[in-house]
């Protein structure tokens, strides 16, 4: 099925053409099949998010270990990102993809079928390991084996997945698990993974591999990188739950990741048959649109975070609630889409990142502040603003990060964007759960302060109180615990609102970073780089 293959030459005989002549049946079902394991591998992040108190009950986990059922998936995973693109020349980009594809859904079963919490982490874990490879390896297919005009068109649609799985992910969690249990959360797996399986065996030839690169494998170099990565992701994953560096496994993960890290970057360099390529950050561009990348990640898990659990702790909704307040962001991500592609086509990467920056900054600050009383109308022009703008900025970035790489180094290039964006939206997650606590226990202590006993308003309110739970065996006491969670209350929606506030700022100094990008020619053809 090598028809795929763009680099392939005109035949004898036949006059050279401005660009290749690509199969675009082959092309077009082959990168459709890699595009739903995509979906699925960053779908899977978030689908649980919005379920954890079913699952939880399920298999009688605690609310420690309730946690790693996120966590055991994304620490694997950031290991095997930056690995696919060694794997993908090694092995082959379709042979990496069935094998990806092959063994998540095997993994997703064994979750599904998981009758203890130690179980369903064990798999978890291996499960977001071998699906890692599903991720960067469409990238790397989108701007090797399409031609530079039709990029843009990958692009999109690699931007849609990107934003669009994440968003959609409590929405659909939230739903399977009201109508068929949470089990089916990773039973739904299966039917799409058989088609991207038929899919990429039948048309995803897209290259070889190179068997050469078995030998001086670095072994070392791999276990520098999985530490470094794996103890990073805890500490950001876990640092905020353990109160950071008065934890004694934290600190010492801090160290290790200290250490490590670069141990790893030297190694890399120094090594000759490295497994990450890290010169692919001498290109001012790729190191703009890494840092680009890496704010996308924030706002998008950020987001996605924060909007799901206001909910869910303030409003009190349902799993279901949730997922349907939610659908606006994957709404406007979807209708943003096509827009964004022609926007790419016709004016400067770096106009559009920085305006898509600043309206997911807007959204952001306007959501700074929020009230108790906010639902579904209240958050839609908030998710409307974020979704329009994570969209323009994630196509714009990909132009701006991948368009001036030559394409042998592509593929090692889009396992490092990947990487940023993770490694983003866990900094963030980090960021914000740490807003919340610290905040949350201030405006707590700023409304107590401003309540004395002598005063008059909240004697009155104490009065009302005691009246109301007259029938109990304490009404003082339970007339003063319901004031305290009524300023617990007040004291949280406070703390959403700086936490929002926090990103909008973190986007609004992203747009101003676009500015040291170089100009990006818009792609009208084959690029000086890309000629072989």
């Amino acid at each position: 099925m090598s028809a795929a293959n763009p680099a392939a030459g005109p035949s004898a005989g036949t006059a050279p053409s401005a660009e290749p002549q690509v199969n675009w049946t082959v092309l077009l079902l082959g990168f459709a099949g890699m595009v739903i394991g995509q979906f699925m591998a960053i779908l899977d992040i978030q689908i649980v998010a919005s379920s954890l108190p079913q699952i939880q009950a399920g298999v009688g986990a605690s609310n420690d270990e309730i946690s790693w059922i996120q966590t055991a998936y994304l620490i694997p995973e950031v290991v095997m990102i930056p690995l696919s693109g060694y794997l993908s020349r090694w092995w082959g980009t379709r042979r990496l993809f069935l094998a990806s594809c092959l063994g998540f859904m095997v993994m997703s079963v064994a979750v599904g079928l998981s009758s203890s919490v130690q179980e369903m982490i064990f798999f978890r874990a291996i499960q977001g390991f071998v699906g890692g490879a599903m991720i960067p390896t469409v990238f790397a297919v989108a701007f090797t084996a399409f031609p530079p005009k039709q990029r843009v068109t990958a692009s999109v649609i690699m931007g849609l997945i990107v934003t669009l799985a994440p968003t959609v992910g409590p929405t659909l969690g939230g739903h399977l698990t009201e109508q068929l249990g949470w089990r089916w959360l990773f039973f739904i797996n299966v039917p799409p993974g058989l088609l991207v399986l038929f899919l990429v065996w039948r048309y995803g030839d897209f290259d070889k591999g190179d068997p050469n690169l078995s030998r001086g494998f670095d072994w070392l170099g791999l276990g520098m990188m999985a530490v470094f990565l794996m103890s990073m992701q805890f500490v950001l994953e876990e640092g905020a739950k353990n109160d950071w560096f008065a934890d004694d496994h934290i600190l010492l993960l801090a160290v290790l990741t200290a250490i490590t890290g670069p141990m790893f970057i030297w190694r890399t360099l120094t090594y000759r048959n490295p497994i990450v390529e890290l010169r692919a950050f001498a290109n001012r561009n790729f190191l703009v649109g890494v840092i680009m990348t890496f704010t996308v990640g924030l706002a998008l898990f950020g987001g996605t975070f924060l909007l799901p659990l206001f909910l869910g702790r303030v409003r009190g909704y349902s799993s279901a609630e949730v997922g349907t307040t939610m659908v606006i962001s994957g709404l406007s991500m979807f209708l943003t889409a096509p827009f964004a592609g022609r926007l790419a086509r016709m004016v400067d990467a770096r106009i559009l990142m920085f305006v898509g920056f600043m309206m997911c900054a807007w959204g952001m600050w306007d959501a700074h502040a929020v009230t108790s009383e906010w639902g579904f109308w209240e958050f839609a022009g908030v998710q409307a603003m974020r979704g329009v703008g994570v969209m323009i900025a994630m196509i714009a970035s990909q132009q701006v990060t991948m368009s001036t790489l030559p394409p042998h180094m592509v593929k090692n290039a889009s396992g490092l964007v990947n990487l940023a964006r993770n490694v983003g939206g866990a900094v963030g997650l980090a960021m914000l759960n740490t807003s919340l606590t610290t905040n949350t226990a201030m405006h707590m202590h700023e409304l107590t302060e401003r309540i004395t006993v002598a005063d008059g308003q909240m004697q009155g309110m104490l009065a009302a109180m005691q009246e109301r739970f007259a029938g109990s065996a304490d009404p003082a006491g339970a007339a003063m615990k319901a004031i305290y969670g009524m300023l617990n209350l007040q004291a949280t929606t406070l703390a959403f609102g700086d936490a929002f506030a926090l990103l909008a700022i973190g986007c609004a100094i992203a747009a101003f970073a676009t500015l040291f990008s170089r100009p990006v020619k818009a792609p009208t053809g084959a690029a000086p780089s890309e000629v072989h």
